[in-house]
């Protein structure tokens, strides 16, 4: 689906690990392109012609996001460096000061370090307590075990929509109205769930999001951080600097911009920010709905033709995801991949920054195949070829 976008397809490679990082389209690249070529100003600083097109196109990128996840209002989006700077201003920012010790936040062993460290940090400094909502057979968060975990000392939810190594699509709108009638915040680590299918997050209800442009066919260094307009007032920055202040005089006269200002000092990876606007047009083009139903069609027929090999060990058979994290048996992930790589195949093994699902999935590390819009039924056949001959691994391992 659309490969005749991407310029990387020219090389003779497989690409399989687009939960690490996505590719980039061409009218990505030469948006960023034209960024540095025609004029590249600075943003939100000039008072000249050039520079009031950087605000325009910057300023343009923040309306397509609001729209693509259906906040209410612009000041509800704040560019970050990614989903990690996101978790960081959210805990370090919202609920460091709110937080007391001895208040709860609930996890699952599944999710990513990025929504854990945090977490452990604020848990370490200020004594709250970080528990863990048990996973099922299958790995996933349902809301049974859920409600079971929520105590009267429950302050926040904080969980993946979409995990990284099961794959398993969560039920956030269920999860943010039983939340919120306990009182309880929500945070939704939205990274490998924006680049896939629709997200409205005034649907869900959700109260802070945050998500990578790289992982959706956008920019590095780029993200959002999505908060309720009413919640991220309150939000204290995390880093002060230029283009957030509107004066200071002395440490008690400083007096800063409103949102979303206040929370972008510095400057910000304008090219970036530009680049991730004509991605948002890219995959409006194509259809989120689209996507996901294309990648559940191609994660079926991969997972059908692993079935049969009884030296591959499946971990997330069911998942409605395109990720799949699987072993083959005897063998270390990572010989594994880089067998896989001898044949120009990219995939991802170890623990993929879920250090602790471990402990509920008993293994350590496995091999991760992400799917995307881009990849093809050819390429499947070419992977499964290569999988299918254990014989030919235990050889090429030696």
């Amino acid at each position: 689906m659309n490969r005749e976008d991407f310029p990387f397809f020219k090389e003779d490679i497989i690409y399989l690990d687009n939960g690490a990082t996505s590719l980039k389209p061409k009218c990505v690249i030469d948006k960023m392109v034209d960024y540095y070529t025609f004029y590249p100003a600075n943003a939100h600083r000039g008072d000249y012609d050039l520079s009031y097109k950087v605000d325009q196109e910057y300023e343009n990128t923040r309306e397509l996001v609001k729209d693509f996840i259906h906040a209410k209002s612009l000041e509800e989006i704040i560019f970050t460096s990614g989903t990690t700077e996101s978790f960081n201003m959210i805990v370090n920012g919202f609920f460091e000061p709110l937080l007391e010790a001895g208040d709860e936040v609930l996890i699952t062993t599944s999710e990513h370090a990025s929504n854990i460290l945090p977490w452990f940090k604020l848990s370490k400094n200020k004594g709250i307590l970080v528990n863990y909502i048990p996973l099922d057979s299958n790995y996933y968060l349902i809301m049974d075990n859920l409600k079971k975990s929520i105590t009267p000392k429950t302050k926040v939810i904080s969980i993946a929509g979409i995990t990284n190594v099961i794959g398993d699509i969560r039920p956030i709108k269920e999860i943010c109205k039983y939340a919120h009638e306990h009182n309880i915040f929500v945070v939704l680590d939205g990274a490998q769930m924006v680049p896939h299918m629709p997200v409205d997050v005034t649907d869900l209800d959700v109260d802070f999001l945050s998500f990578s442009a790289h992982k959706m066919c956008g920019p590095t260094g780029v993200g959002v951080l999505y908060g309720k307009l009413e919640l991220l007032k309150h939000l204290e920055p995390t880093i002060l600097g230029g283009g957030m202040n509107e004066s200071f005089d002395n440490p008690d006269e400083i007096y800063l911009k409103e949102l979303p200002a206040r929370l972008e000092a510095g400057t910000r990876n304008i090219a970036g920010v530009i680049g991730f606007g004509e991605t948002i047009k890219y995959l409006e083009k194509i259809g989120m709905d689209n996507i996901h139903k294309y990648e559940l069609d191609l994660r079926k027929y991969l997972i059908d033709k692993l079935m049969p090999l009884k030296h591959i060990d499946i971990i997330n058979m069911e998942s409605d995801s395109g990720i799949i994290t699987f072993n083959v048996n005897g063998i270390f992930s990572q010989d594994v991949a880089y067998y896989l790589n001898k044949y120009n195949i990219c995939v991802r093994a170890g623990n993929h920054c879920a250090k602790i699902l471990k402990s509920s999935v008993g293994v350590t590390n496995t091999v991760r195949i992400s799917l995307y819009f881009y990849n093809t039924y050819e390429e499947i056949d070419n992977l499964v070829e290569l999988l299918s001959d254990y014989d030919k691994i235990v050889k090429e391992m030696i």
